[in-house]
Order: C-alpha cells, then sequence, then structure tokens
C-alpha cells in the first residue's frame, strides 16, 4: 500500500495556484495531498502546526515543500532562512518554484539552503511536464528525510 504524500505549495498568485491544482489532478499525482498557503507567514504557521494548522490529520507534515520567492509578509528566502533554523524541520526539501531566474535570487536560495530552483513555465503543458519530472526525481527516487513521516520508494 502507497502512503499519501503531502506538498506543501506555497503561493500568492491565484492563476499559478489553479494551474498547480490541475497538475496535481493528473494520475502521476495519484498518491499526493496538496495542501495551499497563500503567504509566508501561513508557511510557517503551518509548518509550525500553530493556530489552525494544529491538527496535524489535516495539515500534515509535508514531505517536500514547493515555495515561491516573492510572496506577501514573508518572502520565499525568509521562509526558507526560518526553516533552515529549526531543528526539526531543517531536512525537509524545498523546491523554490517561482519566475525569477534573476542570478541574486538564484544564488541566495542555494546559499539559504534550497534544495532545487525551478523557474515556472509558460504554458499548462510545459508545467505539467515539469511537475511529472518534479515527482519522478522528488516523489519516486529520491530518498526523503524521515522526519516527512515516511521514506521514499
Amino acid at each position: 500500500m502507497t502512503q499519501t504524500q503531502t506538498i506543501l505549495l506555497v503561493e500568492d498568485n491565484p492563476v499559478d495556484i489553479l494551474l498547480m491544482q490541475r497538475a496535481f489532478r493528473n494520475e502521476t499525482f495519484a498518491n499526493t495531498s496538496l495542501q495551499i498557503v497563500r503567504d509566508g507567514d501561513a508557511a510557517v504557521f503551518y509548518l509550525n502546526g500553530d493556530g489552525e494548522y494544529s491538527d496535524r490529520d489535516r495539515y500534515p507534515l509535508p514531505a517536500i515543500i514547493l515555495l515561491d520567492l516573492k510572496l506577501p509578509r514573508r518572502s520565499g528566502h525568509e521562509v526558507l532562512v526560518w526553516l533552515r533554523q529549526q531543528p526539526e524541520l531543517k531536512r525537509l526539501p524545498v523546491v523554490m518554484l517561482t519566475s525569477s531566474s534573476q542570478t541574486l535570487d538564484v544564488t541566495r536560495a542555494y546559499d539559504l539552503g534550497v534544495n532545487s530552483y525551478l523557474v515556472k513555465p509558460v504554458g499548462f503543458a510545459s508545467l505539467l511536464e515539469m511537475m511529472q519530472s518534479f515527482s519522478d526525481y522528488w516523489l519516486n527516487y529520491t530518498e526523503l528525510p524521515e522526519h516527512t513521516g515516511f521514506r521514499g520508494l
């Protein structure tokens, strides 16, 4: 029996959220649950299990975080700094999924401990192709840290 894997999408753009929800309806993500928060503070609250996110049955710790860079309240870089300082969460894989391909943004993300940096493609077909590759790599082949609630296949 395959365990459901939770992905936390931290994204504020409603169009990007809709496209990601559509991509996650693909059979590639049949055993994946997508949780969505719309700003950096909400990401921290979710990961910390604060407030409305205290019910871990409803809001489980994710296996992987898809993190946008430019967010309200706390940027993706700031969320990453906070995350890497948390002893129980610091190994949680983070994939920056953003529209910025600026060298400064990419370099800073890696300096802060991001595991991968992906630039959002233009068009749904390209996004779907990217997300299928993401699924293969991160959900099928990568051995994930035990604290995420499961190990890779």
